[in-house]
């Protein structure tokens, strides 16, 4: 491995899961993090069984994640007149070798900052040094272009060069340098968190209401013993038909409860009062929810994007992060069959562009949520027994056809061979 570097542009949630598949199996890398400082930022998101396995792979416990989130229960969609669409177990509960969890975001990249410093040191972690443009060199070999922190440049020189810079990413945007802007389909979240006592299982994920009009609630931390609350994610989403009346919508900006909480008021039930909830938070944020069109190939010669800057896509069904997780691995395994080598980027990005590619549009229509579509075309949203307007079997082939698409069907999941074999290194 002499002489060998692959620098990583991001230190988000793929750029540090690949910083720490690549310290597993024995390949020196380098973070270059734009932000000058990591703190908790965001909300919550959840982790899919099938990236939770691979965590697990890294040496990340269970005892990690129960520090910054909650193993999931259930997931369940609910009609804004308060009756059960669909419910089904998740994580352990639903047959699977491995729990589903929801994590607060930033607490988690920061957990996972911690874990690859003390395994690979400080100085494998670069804060304040944004990646603006890269060089592949005649001989093979990539140079990335960095902007510090206090305004200066350098240029830095490794084997291969990995864009993990998000939905904005500079090493995208000079590998297509024609790609359409950011994709927004009209639909505006606000996201906040609320100390109250969960719902339901009590560790469920929760969609109420209808396509153009919904909340998404879950707890991101175990109830207090002492008070029963948890603190609960919710996320309050409004689709308008026409986008070119909300031309003024911020990214992930913070805005006042007032702006939005008219949408739900009369959302009152005898097991939730979402109300009581929005106005229970002490800051929301507001974001479109956007993505990216996708594009033919991943890779440039010894360049290659993951995570976001990929394929940025919907949050409809929890996938972004677990695939970013996924691609760092399939990334690992793709360097222990072929070497540090351009190869081993072709291989992956073989592997995954074009099947995440149709997961993006898939996730255009609703995703897992498409289920409310369905509902809203045969009775309006409006039911007193599900079974009348969509049978519980075609409810279930729905949602077997989805988890199949985004690599956690069950029976499929847990009889696949480990990405990345305990004790493997690239020699």
């Amino acid at each position: 491995m002499t002489n060998t570097r692959i620098m990583i542009a991001g230190g988000g949630i793929g750029g540090l899961s690949l910083a720490l598949t690549l310290h597993q199996i024995g390949v020196p890398c380098v973070v270059f993090e734009a932000a000058s400082e990591l703190r908790p930022l965001g909300v919550g998101i959840n982790i899919q069984p099938n990236a939770i396995r691979e965590l697990f792979d890294m040496n990340i416990s269970a005892e990690a994640l129960d520090k910054v989130g909650v193993p999931a229960k259930e997931w369940a969609l609910v009609g804004q007149n308060g009756h059960e669409i669909y419910s089904e177990p998740r994580g352990i509960l639903a047959g699977y070798n491995w729990p589903q969890y929801a994590l607060h975001r930033g607490e988690f990249q920061l957990l996972l900052a911690r874990i690859f410093c003390q395994r690979a040191g400080t100085d494998a972690l670069q804060l304040g040094q944004r990646v603006t443009g890269y060089e592949n060199n005649a001989d093979g070999t990539v140079t990335a272009l960095i902007k510090q922190s206090d305004g200066s440049t350098k240029r830095e020189s490794g084997t291969l060069l990995i864009g993990a810079d998000g939905i904005h990413s500079n090493v995208r945007a000079q590998m297509h340098p024609d790609q359409p802007p950011i994709h927004w389909g009209g639909a505006v979240m606000w996201r906040g968190t609320t100390r109250a006592k969960p719902i339901r299982t009590g560790a469920s994920f929760v969609g109420l209401g209808t396509h153009k009009h919904r909340m998404v609630i879950y707890p991101i931390s175990p109830p207090d013993p002492e008070t029963g609350l948890a603190v609960i994610n919710w996320i309050a989403e409004v689709t308008y038909d026409d986008p070119e009346k909300r031309d003024n919508i911020g990214w992930f900006r913070q805005v006042e409860i007032s702006n939005f909480a008219h949408h739900f008021q009369d959302w009152k039930y005898d097991w939730l009062d979402v109300p009581a909830l929005i106005n229970g938070a002490q800051v929301a944020y507001e974001n479109p929810m956007i993505d990216r069109d996708p594009v033919p190939t991943w890779q440039d010669g010894a360049v290659v994007l993951m995570g976001d800057a990929a394929h940025a896509m919907y949050p409809t069904g929890s996938n972004g992060a677990s695939q970013a997780i996924i691609d760092a691995r399939v990334l690992g395994a793709s360097f222990l069959e072929h070497g540090i080598t351009v190869e081993a980027l072709t291989a992956y990005n073989d592997k995954l562009c074009g099947p995440v590619s149709d997961l993006i549009l898939r996730n255009r229509g609703a995703g897992p949520f498409g289920l409310l579509n369905i509902v809203n075309d045969r009775c309006g949203g409006t039911f007193d027994n599900i079974d009348d307007i969509i049978p519980a079997t075609e409810r279930a082939e729905f949602m077997a056809v989805y988890k199949s698409a985004a690599g956690f069907a069950i029976e499929t999941l847990n009889a696949a061979p480990q990405t990345i074999l305990a004790g493997a290194k690239v020699t």
